[in-house]
């Protein structure tokens, strides 16, 4: 298995590649005085995530779905964490949410998005919409969105996709048939919804245009996290699949590497893996339907 190790430890223009992890890509940060959002931080990613940036100095708000499971994790982090409750696939929530940040009169350098749901079994839907794409990118594009004028000057957004975002139907979004009620199949529909979120990365970066502003997209790697938890496929193929797994520490690598790292000062609408700028699917670098995805979603969020 030597040859699994060399390729899974080679490391990319950056500097940094597959077995980078979260602690190693901001070794030597100093983020005193930083206030960062993170979705999902009471597990998997989002938990590895607030807890090394905190390490860094950085101040967390912690959104989870209730506030009880946020309290857990931002007790533990010091710096003056706070918790937020923040369920995505939930309007009230996630406008409640922009309330509680917005009243705390201070502005956000990172928000990242990166809480989401996979792969569930039969289509479900949710306030007229599929239940991935509500969670996954109208809830984010809801957050973020209503929190635009609190980011600081130099500000970063960052999006978690995938390179599942490649499963999208044929053409990228599926806007004739956005619920999938022709045809439902759960690793199409989250494909839509990841490659939502590269395009709604991709919008917001130009819609930054001109500032010190950023937003990225990022494919955080395969990881076991509690994302599995619909997909039994996925959990069927544990076995093989742990050879060549992330584990948190180095599945939050490329997400903290994109929020934080000096040398992406100014970066934007790109897209990352393995701490390093990657090519995306042809939809996803189109910005004709990132601005047909950023108007529709403007329609949905304002009948939700």
């Amino acid at each position: 298995m030597a040859w699994i190790s060399r390729i899974l430890h080679r490391s990319g223009a950056s500097g940094f590649g597959y077995a980078s992890t979260a602690h190693e890509v901001t070794d030597g940060l100093d983020l005193s005085g930083l206030t960062v959002l993170v979705t999902g931080v009471n597990s998997g990613l989002g938990l590895e995530t607030a807890r090394v940036l905190a390490l860094r100095g950085a101040r967390v708000l912690g959104a989870a779905r209730t506030r009880d499971k946020a309290e857990i994790v931002t007790a533990s982090l010091g710096n003056g964490a706070l918790p937020l409750e923040c369920e995505l696939s939930e309007p009230a929530s996630v406008r409640a949410c922009v309330a509680d940040v917005r009243a705390l009169g201070v502005p956000l350098d990172v928000l990242m998005c990166n809480a989401g749901i996979m792969a569930l079994p039969e289509r479900t839907l949710r306030y007229g919409q599929e239940l991935q794409f509500l969670t996954n990118h109208i809830g984010h594009f809801m957050l973020v969105s209503g929190l635009l004028d609190v980011l600081s000057e130099h500000a970063r957004v960052v999006v978690l996709s995938s390179s599942a975002h490649a499963w999208a139907p044929p053409g990228g979004i599926q806007f004739d048939d956005l619920t999938l009620e022709r045809s439902y199949s759960p690793n199409v529909a989250y494909g839509q919804s990841k490659l939502a979120n590269l395009l709604f990365a991709r919008g917001l970066a130009q819609r930054f245009s001109g500032t010190s502003k950023s937003a990225n997209g990022v494919h955080p790697g395969v990881i076991a996290t509690n994302l599995w938890r619909s997909s039994a496929a996925l959990r069927l193929a544990m076995p093989v699949a742990s050879l060549f797994l992330k584990d948190v520490h180095q599945g939050a690598a490329t997400q903290c590497y994109v929020a934080t790292h000096p040398s992406l000062a100014g970066v934007s609408g790109r897209y990352f893996v393995d701490c390093n700028e990657a090519h995306t699917s042809g939809p996803g670098r189109d910005p004709a339907l990132a601005e047909r995805l950023w108007e529709v979603s403007e329609r949905i969020v304002a009948k939700v």
